[in-house]
């Protein structure tokens, strides 16, 4: 089959595999994989180390897929939309409960249900190849920035805020790659249609942008509810508000998210008590309990302490004096996180009640 005919294909394996979008791009030296290491050097990946993996010669990997697989020639790039039909974050009030970004909210982990269907695309390139090829497959476990390489793929433009924006789907998406030696038909990248749109960056909190396409993941509510271990820095945790895993503000105001389709596939549909979930419990959750509601969840990630943390901070933002002797109990738990978490929100709580006098 020639290339063309292959490229085709493997686009329609994609959607019969459950995918919404596919498309592919070249492996090249793009542009935004040129800025990484210049990020990196900046400090704008926090903690997360292994996004400064390098190989043998000292090379970022992720700057370079070349680099990271030298017989690589083509990616295919796959999205499903994981919007459900469920209230923004925006909706969230004070009323003893907080937001789990969207995508963690599903029955099963997003990991799991993505690469699932990528593994069915990559059967079928390697029947259409006709010869031995070599392929690696990923959801967001390997070296591959996939945003990036989505926008060379035709499946959307990066939008101030970093994510990957599509015309009639949003931004609401999970992505999965096949990095293949096959050299496939590639597809035009999408033209940006962002214009001098900036609600996303005027809406974050903690100023998280340090400019356009440009994030400090050191201010991200994403990274500190997720990835930041031990304590958050108290000048952040205001503008955390009551968000206890992920953060999805800088998507819930883009226009593009605003008559973004929701998806009917059961795998991505909320579990019970995930969308506002209630402070309170959050707080309290046992080891055995956060084993077994968050069983085969992204939301183990930020591990018990994180989200219990988290939980703990959301609660000082919404400054309720009911949730007083839960405070006062947690400044004395075991874990440094968690009762420091504690103190802080027990201030806020008690100063407002005296301003309140």
């Amino acid at each position: 089959m020639l290339t063309n005919g292959i490229s085709a294909a493997v686009k329609q394996s994609a959607l019969q595999a459950g995918f919404d979008l596919a498309g592919i791009a070249p492996v090249a030296e793009l542009a935004e994989l040129a800025r990484f290491p210049e990020w990196i050097a900046e400090g704008h990946a926090g903690d997360m180390k292994y996004l400064e993996a390098r190989d043998d010669t000292g090379q970022l990997r992720r700057a370079s897929l070349k680099a990271a697989f030298p017989w690589a020639h083509s990616v295919i790039v796959c999205a499903t939309n994981y919007n459900t039909a469920h209230p923004y974050s925006t909706q969230v009030n004070n009323s003893g409960r907080g937001w789990i970004s969207r995508y963690a909210w599903s029955h099963e982990d997003y990991h799991d249900a993505v690469l699932r269907r990528l593994r069915e695309v990559e059967g079928a390139l390697k029947k259409n190849a006709g010869m031995e090829i070599e392929t690696r497959a990923y959801v967001d476990t390997g070296p591959v920035v996939e945003r990036v390489f989505a926008k060379y793929a035709g499946i959307g433009w990066l939008g101030k805020n970093t994510c990957l924006i599509n015309q009639k789907i949003g931004s609401w998406l999970f992505l999965g790659v096949i990095v293949t030696s096959l050299e496939l038909t590639a597809d035009v990248p999408a033209p940006d249609r962002c214009g001098t749109c900036t609600r996303c960056i005027d809406a974050c909190p903690t100023q998280a942008f340090v400019a356009p396409h440009h994030l400090d993941s050191n201010k991200c509510i994403s990274y500190l509810t997720i990835e930041k271990r031990g304590e958050i820095p108290e000048p952040l945790r205001e503008g955390i508000g009551v968000n206890v895993f992920g953060c999805d503000i800088c998507q819930d105001v883009c226009p593009w998210n605003r008559k973004a389709p929701s998806t009917d596939q059961p795998e991505f549909q909320p579990r019970e008590g995930l969308v506002n979930p209630v402070l309170a419990w959050l707080a309290e959750l046992s080891e055995e309990e956060f084993r077994d509601k968050f069983r085969r969840s992204p939301i183990r990630r930020t591990k018990r302490s994180g989200l219990r943390r988290n939980a703990i901070i959301a609660i000082g933002n919404t400054k309720d004096h009911s949730h007083l002797p839960l405070v006062e109990r947690a400044t004395n738990d075991s874990d440094p996180a968690v009762a420091g978490a504690a103190k802080w929100a027990k201030r806020r709580i008690v100063d407002h009640a005296h301003e309140s006098d």
